[in-house]
């Protein structure tokens, strides 16, 4: 089993698939790289959302034209919730995370990081009793000092990493997911895919790249975080 945590399939809901067709073609491609349980999470800003409930009914009515084509052994919706400032303190939060598990994907600002970031990411997990997974960890290299990536890593949070981070030309990014691995902190991939083009799903990759038995705890965390 190889578990999608983190994908734009949905159509017309945001910059990643614009039509069903490109949904069905990125589904097809999945399966035929492995892939048999799948995470649907589109983006969600909440400076742009009129509420999280109207959010919902976008994602049920993007889900619902591509549900029947979806042909794996379980499909969850969730979404990647942008941090910004007063986040935790919105209505329904808890809404956005994966269905039917406390997990909930959130992906932090390309800039340096900063204590309120922190503090968003505390409250959330706190306030709500969520698990917190942080998005492509590895794309903050560029933008955090070496200290702020340290303090990143001390959230009590899942990290994320996409497949591309394990290309030969990501030497950077590929070196400090394999720290991530090596040093044990909590992971789970996810491919990120937005299309089948520049922004493909690449499991092909990571299973060239990666151990089964890595690839097989990523898929049980999201057993292990299903709701009682």
């Amino acid at each position: 089993m190889s578990t999608e945590y983190h994908c734009h399939i949905l159509p017309g809901i945001d910059d990643g698939a614009e039509n069903a067709e490109t949904s069905r073609r990125m589904a097809e491609l999945m399966q035929q790289q492995g892939v048999t349980r799948l995470t649907a999470t589109p983006h969600f800003y909440a400076h742009r959302e009129r509420s999280v409930a109207r959010f919902l009914e976008k994602r049920a009515e993007a889900y619902e034209k591509i549900a029947d084509d979806l042909h794996f052994d379980e499909v969850l919706l969730g979404a990647e919730v942008a941090i910004e400032q007063g986040l935790s303190e919105l209505k329904d939060i808890e809404q956005l995370a994966i269905g039917g598990t406390d997990l909930i994907l959130l992906e932090l600002p390309y800039r340096e990081y900063q204590g309120w970031m922190f503090e968003e990411i505390y409250n959330i997990s706190a306030e709500f009793g969520l698990t917190v997974i942080l998005a492509h960890v590895h794309r903050y290299l560029m933008h955090y000092t070496a200290a702020q990536i340290e303090l990143m890593l001390k959230t009590k949070a899942i990290f994320q990493i996409n497949n591309e981070a394990f290309r030969m030309m990501s030497h950077g990014e590929r070196h400090f997911a394999k720290r991530l691995m090596k040093e044990q902190y909590p992971i789970v991939f996810g491919s990120d895919a937005h299309n089948n083009d520049d922004r493909a799903p690449n499991w092909d990759l990571l299973q060239k790249r990666v151990s089964a038995e890595q690839i097989a705890a990523s898929d049980a965390v999201l057993d292990e975080h299903r709701l009682r």
